[in-house]
């Protein structure tokens, strides 16, 4: 937030214009900060799915994770296929959902 604040840059001109402090942070500074926070949310989230199959592995809960074990041992392939299914449809459905956020957040940003 401090980088996008800086004098020189946009907020000093949204300034010039006569817009107040608070104007300026909210709707011209906030957006353009929010763009690394959405991109960590959005790993973090990936890494968060991706990641049950151990956290339930190791810690012995049910779920999807531990389901997905089991199928693996069994060599039940229509439901590792499933589990893989869903699991990588998060994913790609996490990713668009970032890059939809970078389009509303920076107006640089536009989809053909």
């Amino acid at each position: 937030m401090i980088e996008v604040l800086n004098p020189l840059g946009y907020p000093a001109s949204a300034k010039a214009k006569g817009l107040d402090y608070w104007t300026v942070v909210i709707r011209h500074a906030l957006k353009n900060a929010m763009i690394p926070v959405v991109t960590i949310i959005g790993m973090q989230v990936t890494l968060i799915v991706g990641g049950t199959v151990i956290m339930e592995s190791i810690f012995s809960l049910p779920g999807m994770g531990r389901y997905l074990l089991g199928a693996i041992q069994q060599r039940d392939y229509p439901v590792i296929q499933g589990v893989n299914l869903l699991i990588c449809s998060v994913i790609i459905t996490m990713n668009l959902f970032v890059d939809l956020t970078y389009g509303y957040l920076d107006p640089r940003i536009r989809y053909q």
